[in-house]
């Protein structure tokens, strides 16, 4: 039988519509991509896309192969602030998007994003940037800022949207100039899936209480104000515990090393615990978790703390006070200011267990409306949808 044409150019539509796409998604070191946006890639492999990570080896990689994702290593020099130093790193990017020619790239952290969206605009492909927080670059002196501005500026021109994950910082970028009003889409972080992060009781209030910062052990973090506050609370509540958790010596030019860490326990009655493939432990046993970073996108220590059901205390700045509301799911100090920081410990340790015990069921609530993860796989799913004219697939 023989259809009428606009029976099969219809059909033909349906089936562009739904056509697998090759999306990359790029960031600088394949851990990013499976210790933040693993939900995000498994919701693109469920719909039937291809997805190949692109960014520099590490032990992560295993596990996205496993996952179903390929791989494609990029060599960069994480470390590196010169942004004239880094035309290896555009014209890497140029050559695996060339090789592997996407339908659409999805991109995260600063250099990535920057010099990967050029990259990309040469080669006609649709490229989304994530701005997951503002670097060292923006955190540092006033000829650095204007680089990074002017690198912003650029590379964004052409980006058909821009995620952001806090509205502050998609208020500065607007404000300067860097991206149009048009191109922001802000996203709860990387979300938080609810299940795996599972609410969790409060440890008892007869023992020692355990205050617990998770994070990169990198100045910019906020580390040092913790140590300091951590000598001054001790001072006039000496059984308390200070748990410190994260990689030391990482590729931050302002990281702190393991051996500086273990200073610390011996100099602040710090405890340093490592790294962790697995927070949650670490989370269930803490009464509170402390983040005085000095600006985030949306940490995800601070969705993962208050998911569980912990009170959280950290520094009063964009990203943090996204999640903590001061006096419902926890306490936020002065940033830098060490003293601060102390005095919201003494103010949490002067309240009584049910205070906690509210101000933990406040988080997770707040985490369960607003940052699930099923609400940033669908912003993606919706971004994909509008650039490239192609639904998901699920077979």
């Amino acid at each position: 039988m023989n259809l009428p044409q606009s029976d099969i150019a219809a059909r033909q539509a349906d089936s562009a519509a739904t056509r697998r796409l090759h999306i990359v998604t790029t960031v600088n070191a394949a851990w990013n991509m499976w210790n933040f946006r693993r939900q995000m890639l498994t919701a693109l492999l469920a719909d039937g896309h291809r997805v190949t990570v692109l960014a520099p080896s590490d032990e992560a990689v295993d596990r996205l192969v496993d996952l179903g994702c390929e791989f494609h290593p990029l060599e960069m020099d994480i470390k590196s602030l010169n942004p004239f130093a880094q035309l290896g790193l555009f014209f890497a990017m140029f050559r695996a998007f060339r090789q592997l020619r996407p339908d659409l790239v999805l991109g995260f952290t600063i250099k990535n994003n920057t010099f990967g969206s050029i990259a990309a605009r040469l080669l006609g492909i649709p490229f989304i940037p994530n701005v997951t927080g503002l670097g060292t670059a923006f955190l540092s002196g006033k000829f650095l800022q204007r680089v990074a501005h002017l690198l912003y500026r650029v590379s964004f021109a052409g980006c058909p949207l821009v995620f952001f994950q806090n509205r502050d910082d998609s208020a500065l970028f607007t404000g300067l100039n860097l991206v149009r009003e048009d191109q922001v889409v802000v996203v709860p972080g990387s979300g938080i899936d609810l299940v795996h992060f599972a609410q969790a009781p409060m440890p008892a209030h007869d023992g020692p209480v355990q205050f617990l910062m998770i994070a990169r052990l990198l100045r910019d973090k906020g580390v040092v104000e913790y140590v300091e506050a951590a000598k001054m609370v001790r001072e006039s509540h000496p059984g308390t515990r200070f748990l410190l958790l994260g990689p030391a010596g990482s590729e931050n030019r302002t990281a702190f090393s393991a051996e500086q860490a273990h200073e610390w326990e011996r100099t602040h009655g710090i405890e340093y615990l490592g790294p962790s493939d697995d927070v949650r432990p670490h989370i269930e046993q803490a009464h509170c978790v402390v983040l005085p970073s000095y600006r985030e996108g949306a940490p995800r220590t601070l969705i993962e703390a208050a998911a569980i059901g912990r009170p959280l205390i950290a520094s009063d700045v964009p990203g943090c006070h996204d999640i903590v509301d001061d006096g419902s799911n926890g306490l936020l100090c002065t940033v830098r200011d060490a003293e601060s920081l102390a005095s919201a410990m003494r103010r949490f340790l002067d309240m009584e267990a049910q205070q906690w015990a509210t101000m933990g069921q406040e988080g997770r609530d707040k985490m369960v409306r607003e940052y699930d993860v099923a609400h940033v796989a669908n912003a993606y799913r919706r971004a994909i949808a509008d650039i490239t004219g192609m639904s998901a697939i699920t077979d």
